[in-house]
């Protein structure tokens, strides 16, 4: 049992992404004092959302300079606190170089965090941001799991550098990260282990995978048809109050699979036209398999992650989240919805 004392600052790295954007928003609220270890303190058009955040809240924010693959750099923002969230790790699937681009800065990232808080006597707990695809590589691998749903039990083993590297990068991580942990005695560590994370941003300009499948289903891109593809889905906001959660409740430990359901592509569409009605080319179908994977080198997809992950229902067991995280799911129909109005509201699809 780990109890944190909310009178010592936390530290939450990454934070001006979009899932910590909401982790610090509640931390603020909650009247604590966060420290923020970004790459360029003086950025003040990148870190007005997050001031913005303290000047309507309790709570306060230092910024610190740091940087991922620079080791010792988290050292002096990680000082005098008990806990700690380490949220930074790129989310791209358009990479050139994925050892470079991906795995290096969740590994490296993972490492020097984690070695900080070996060296700060201070830190009782680290809560990492994984994610589910360091549970699931592809969603054929469901068959081969009993009941064809994962549990936190179940580890990715079918990425690598050449097939789904994002998710080979978050497995790492989290590997390393249960590997260091398991070398010490000190810290304990709680993992959350979201699926595709939807909803509005902090920063509303923010763009991410998530906001790239959201324009595609708005500018036309999928307008003959969604591929049949199946995934997990879940607020932002909720994600960021399982973070908090896994830092303040005392019995936390472990994964934590964060996701509310499952939808096909076709089904957030149909949830998107039913609110916004014709006004968009929502995709009305969905696309053949063959005809996806024989067009899937030229709109930068594998044909294997075509053959491997699409056609398959896709299932996930969230019960540890409600059950030690204290997690209420928000439906999809609500920010499915607040996702896309906020690209409208910003004028994303402007024509």
């Amino acid at each position: 049992m780990t109890t944190i004392d909310k009178t010592k600052p936390v530290m939450i790295t990454g934070a001006t992404g979009y899932v910590a954007g909401w982790i610090v928003k509640r931390l603020l609220d909650e009247g604590l004092h966060v420290y923020a270890p970004v790459r360029d303190p003086g950025n003040a058009e990148k870190l007005k959302y997050l001031n913005r955040l303290a000047e309507n809240a309790p709570g306060s924010i230092t910024f610190f300079k740091a940087d991922l693959l620079e080791e010792g750099s988290y050292d002096a923002p990680m000082s005098g606190c008990e806990l700690v969230f380490h949220t930074a790790s790129p989310f791209t699937t358009a990479v050139k170089d994925p050892q470079k681009e991906l795995v290096d800065p969740a590994l490296e990232g993972t490492r020097n965090v984690l070695e900080s808080a070996n060296r700060t006597p201070s830190v009782k707990r680290v809560v990492l941001t994984s994610s589910s695809a360091a549970i699931v590589g592809d969603t054929i691998d469901l068959l081969g799991i009993p009941g064809g749903t994962a549990t936190e039990e179940d580890w990715n083993t079918t990425s690598s550098l050449t097939h789904q590297p994002y998710s080979y990068s978050k497995t790492v991580a989290e590997r390393e990260a249960w590997k260091i942990h398991d070398a010490q005695d000190r810290w304990d560590l709680v993992v959350i282990n979201p699926t595709l994370v939807l909803g509005p941003g902090i920063r509303p300009t923010a763009t991410s995978e998530s906001f790239n499948i959201f324009r595609q289903m708005g500018d036309g891109t999928m307008k003959m048809g969604a591929p049949p593809m199946e995934i997990g889905v879940v607020d932002v906001r909720d994600v960021a109050d399982a973070h908090y959660n896994a830092g303040f409740t005392p019995g936390a430990r472990g994964r934590h699979i964060i996701s509310a359901e499952s939808k096909s592509l076709l089904e957030i569409a149909e949830i998107l036209r039913n609110h916004f009605g014709d006004g968009y080319p929502f995709p009305k179908k969905e696309l053949p398999k063959f005809l996806v994977w024989l067009a899937a080198p030229f709109v930068g997809l594998g044909r294997k992650m075509v053959s491997r992950n699409l056609g398959y229902p896709w299932k996930v067991d969230n019960s540890k989240s409600k059950r030690e995280l204290g997690i209420e799911y928000t439906p999809p129909e609500k920010f499915v919805v607040d996702f896309f109005q906020q690209m409208v509201d910003n004028g994303v699809f402007d024509r």
